[in-house]
C-alpha cells in the first residue's frame, strides 16, 4: 500500500533530480535501483527526460528489459530517439521483445531503416518478429497502424472445457483480457464473448452458443480517427481489427485510442493557432519558423489588403474621421465572431455531431449572429451617441456591426464545413485564415454600409 501510495503521489521535485545524479555519479548501483524500484515506470520515465543523456543511458542499462522497455515508450519522443540512438542492436531488440507487438512496433518505425532491419533480425521470438513485421507494413494512422496482435481468441465449435484450457495459454500474453472474440475455422470473426460468460456457463456447451454475434470491429484500413470516434461513441475499452474478409487481425485499446486523441487534440491547436507543421517548443528556430511563417504572411496580407480598402475610402469619409476610428472594433468584432462560430462547428464535426443541411447551420447561425450584433449595436449606438453627439453616425457605425457581425457568423459556419466536405482539416479555419478573411470582409463591409447610410 506504501508503494502504490508514493506512486500515485509522485512529484518530480529537483531534491529527487539531485539524488539521482548522486547515485549515477557514485556507481550505487544497488541504491539507485531500491529508489527507483519504488515508482511506476512513467514516473521513472519523468526523471530520465531530466537527467543528460548520458545519465539517462546509465539508467535504462543499469535496470532489467521488462522495466526499461516500458520506460523507453513514456520517454519524451526527442529525448526517446537520442536514447535509442546510443543502444546497440542487440540492446534494442532485447527492450523490444518485452513489449507488445504495438509498442514494438513503435519503438522499432521510429529507427533508421537499416536499424530496423538489423533489430528485426536480432528478436529471437520468431512468430513476435512476424507479428512486428505485420504491423510495420501499416499506415500509422490507420487501424492497422493502432492495433497489437495480442488477443484472446477462441473457435466458434470449442466446447466450454476446451475453450478455458486452451485460453490460458493466450492470455498470458495478453496485459488485459477486455473481450474473448469468437471465429470460425477460417480466422473470420463471427462474435465475441465475456470472461464472465464463459465462466458460468456449462462446460458441455459449445462457444457457438454462448457468443454474442454483435460485435463491433473496425477494418484494417479505417482512419485513426474513425477508430477513435467508433470507440468514443459505444464506450468500448477494446475493439477488433478485420481485413476486408472479417478475418480477425487484431485489437486496438483504449491506451492507443488516448494518443490518437491528444494528438489530434495537439495538431487541431496548433492549427488553430495558425502553426502549420507538427512541433513543439524544443525544436529548432528553423523548423519553428517554417511552421509559423505561412499563417503570419498571410496576416501580412491581410492588413495590407485593409490598408488598401481603407485608403479606398478616405477621399469620401474625410469629414467622417471619427468611422476610422472604429475600424480597429469593426475589424476585432469579425474576427472574434468568425472564430466563435467556427470553433463551434469545429467541435461539432470532431464528435460527429453536426447533424442536417448546411443551410438551416447557416439560418441558425445568422439568426444568432443577428440577435447578438443588435444588442451589441444598441449598446455601441448609446455609446456613440452620448459621446459624440451625432445620431446620424451612431446609426451607420452600429447598423455596419450587425450587418458584419452576421457576415463574419455565415463566413465562420461555412468555412469549416466546406473545409470539411472537401477532405481538409477543418481546424484550419480556426485560426488566422478566418480571423484575416474576415477582418478585411468586415472593413469593406463597414465603409460601404456606412457611406451608403450617411449618403456620401
Amino acid at each position: 500500500m506504501e508503494e502504490l501510495k508514493d506512486n500515485i503521489q509522485f512529484q518530480l521535485t529537483d531534491e529527487l533530480i539531485e539524488k539521482v545524479e548522486v547515485l549515477i555519479e557514485d556507481q550505487s548501483h544497488k541504491e539507485l535501483k531500491t529508489l527507483l524500484n519504488d515508482y511506476h515506470h512513467a514516473d521513472i520515465a519523468d526523471i530520465l527526460d531530466e537527467l543528460d543523456l548520458e545519465d539517462a543511458i546509465y539508467v535504462i542499462k543499469l535496470l532489467d528489459s521488462e522495466t526499461t522497455s516500458d520506460i523507453l515508450m513514456e520517454l519524451d519522443e526527442d529525448n526517446r530517439e537520442k536514447v535509442l540512438q546510443n543502444l546497440s542492436i542487440k540492446e534494442i531488440a532485447e527492450e523490444v521483445e518485452e513489449l507488445d507487438t504495438d509498442d514494438a512496433a513503435d519503438i522499432i518505425s521510429e529507427l533508421p531503416e537499416e536499424r530496423q532491419e538489423a533489430v528485426i533480425s536480432q528478436i529471437e521470438d520468431e512468430e513476435h518478429k512476424a507479428e512486428i513485421k505485420e504491423l510495420l507494413a501499416y499506415d500509422e494512422d490507420t487501424a492497422g497502424g493502432l492495433m497489437a496482435k495480442e488477443l484472446v481468441k477462441v473457435y466458434a465449435t470449442w466446447t466450454v472445457a476446451g475453450c478455458l484450457r486452451r485460453i490460458r495459454g493466450q492470455a498470458k500474453d495478453v496485459t488485459r483480457v477486455h473481450s474473448i472474440y469468437v471465429v470460425d475455422k477460417e480466422e473470420k470473426l463471427i462474435g465475441r464473448l465475456s470472461l464472465k460468460d464463459l465462466i458460468i456457463a456449462k462446460s458441455d456447451h459449445k462457444i457457438a452458443d454462448i457468443a454474442k454475434e454483435n460485435v463491433d470491429y473496425v477494418n484494417v484500413k479505417d482512419d485513426a480517427e474513425d477508430v477513435a470516434k467508433v470507440m468514443a461513441k459505444y464506450d468500448l475499452e477494446a475493439i477488433p481489427v478485420v481485413d476486408d474478409n472479417q478475418i480477425l487481425l487484431g485489437r486496438i485499446t483504449i491506451d492507443d485510442i488516448v494518443d490518437v486523441l491528444k494528438e489530434e487534440a495537439d495538431k487541431d491547436y496548433q492549427l488553430a493557432a495558425g502553426i502549420t507543421q507538427d512541433v513543439e517548443a524544443d525544436d529548432s528556430i528553423l523548423q519553428l519558423t517554417r511552421a509559423r511563417l505561412p499563417w503570419l504572411f498571410l496576416g501580412l496580407i491581410g492588413g495590407v489588403g485593409a490598408f488598401i480598402i481603407m485608403e479606398g475610402f478616405q477621399e469620401s469619409f474625410s469629414q467622417y474621421a471619427v468611422l476610422f476610428f472604429f475600424t480597429p472594433l469593426i475589424a476585432a468584432m469579425a474576427g472574434n465572431v468568425g472564430v466563435q462560430s467556427s470553433a463551434i462547428i469545429v467541435q461539432g464535426l470532431a464528435n460527429d455531431d453536426v447533424k442536417g443541411s448546411v443551410n438551416s447551420r447557416l439560418i441558425k447561425e445568422m439568426l444568432l449572429a443577428a440577435l447578438n450584433g443588435v444588442i451589441l449595436a444598441v449598446f455601441l449606438l448609446l455609446f456613440i451617441w452620448i459621446y459624440i453627439g451625432e445620431l446620424d453616425k451612431a446609426i451607420a457605425i452600429s447598423v455596419s456591426l450587425v450587418a458584419v457581425i452576421i457576415i463574419a457568423g455565415l463566413i465562420g459556419t461555412f468555412v469549416p464545413l466546406f473545409l470539411d466536405k472537401r477532405g481538409i482539416d477543418p481546424a484550419i479555419a480556426t485560426g488566422p485564415f478566418i480571423t484575416t478573411s474576415n477582418d478585411i470582409l468586415g472593413i469593406l463591409l463597414y465603409f460601404w454600409i456606412a457611406k451608403l447610410i450617411l449618403g456620401i
